[in-house]
Formats: structure tokens, sequence, C-alpha cells
């Protein structure tokens, strides 16, 4: 799984770690927010309603999910499993409330915070992709604050500062986890690249 603050890059990075290590699937995360110009229901997101949402975190479909600036993000269990199912490595990019609900539910996972280069630089790039109102620039930041500390948690830590460099930082950390999982995998009797 891949957590960080908002706007410190994850989507980025995932697209250029997907280039350079084939066999990442990324999970279409579930949001009640509104899909912001371009975005795809079922391939940026699953946008849901508030209530919605509700019913399927009290039935239990979810993996994890959090609230986030004034929304709700979550991975639902399905889609999750479908992808598992099959062998595939698969990518979360979640919030680090989310990441902490993976990390308990599913302790062998592999987890990697984003950090940005600066505060400063990270507030440039929320304002620089013009999705946000200054208001929401706002709260985005004062939750980055406290995802921010919460760094030292995790074994694996990126820094985004030049894009090349941080994807292919993120990239030496994924392929031996998955290449441990794939061998794993193929231990069991599951699905491999031979078949």
């Amino acid at each position: 799984m891949i957590t960080g603050p908002s706007g410190v890059g994850k989507g980025t990075l995932i697209r250029g770690l997907r280039e350079r290590v084939p066999g990442l699937e990324l999970s279409v995360s579930a949001t009640t927010r509104r899909p912001r110009r371009g975005e795809r229901d079922g391939v940026d997101y699953h946008f849901l309603s508030p209530e919605r949402f509700d019913e399927l975190a009290r039935a239990g479909e979810f993996v994890e999910h959090a609230g986030y600036s004034g929304h709700r993000y979550g991975t639902l269990r399905r889609e999750l499993e479908r992808r598992l199912t099959r062998g595939a490595g698969v990518v979360l990019e979640i919030e680090v409330q989310g990441a902490r609900q993976v990390r308990r539910a599913m302790p062998e996972a592999l987890a990697v915070f984003i950090a940005p280069p600066s505060r400063e630089a990270l507030r440039a790039r929320l304002v620089r992709r013009g999705t946000d109102d200054p208001a929401e620039v706002d709260e985005r930041m004062r939750t980055a604050e406290r995802e921010l500390e919460a760094q030292g948690e995790f074994a694996h830590v990126v820094v985004n500062d030049r894009l090349d460099e941080a994807t292919e930082s993120l990239a030496a950390i994924v392929r031996p986890a998955l290449a441990a999982v794939c061998q794993h995998t193929a231990n069991l009797g599951g699905p491999d690249e031979t078949d």
C-alpha cells in the first residue's frame, strides 16, 4: 500500500511504478467526494453517495475506510479479493488512517509512506493542481501536518522530490516484495506466470 498526504504525488508515483514493475494492479478505491474533471466511475474511484458508503461500511464490505477532508474513502473487500484471487500484485493508494487499518488486518502488506520534500512544496502542489479552493487547500494542509508526523510508523519512506528518482526508489522497494509474494503463491500451487 502507498500512503502519504494529499498532493504528495501518490498517483503519479504509482503510475510510474506500474510502468517499471509489471504485474501490479491498482485497487480502485471508493469515495463519497464528487468526481474531478476527467475522473471516471469504476476507473479512478467508485463514486458513492454517503448513504451507500455507510450501508457498505455497516455490512463490513470495506477492508478499510476513513474520513479525509470532509469526504469518506475506502477499499472495497470484493475489489481487493478479486485481484488477489487471480494472484495479482495489488497496489492500494490510501490515506494514513486507512493504511493503519490495512496494517492491522493484513500485517504482511508492504506499506510505503510518500513524503514531500517540504511542507511548502506540498502546499504549492495542492495549489498548482487546481482542484481545491483555498479553504480546502488549508484543510488538506492541516490534515497533512498530522499525517507527516506518522511517517515514522512506516518501515519505508520515499521522499517525492525528483519524480524519476522517487519512482525508482519506490520500485526498488516493491520489486523484491512482489517477487516474494509470487514465489509464495507458486509454492501454494496458485496462479503463476507459467499458467
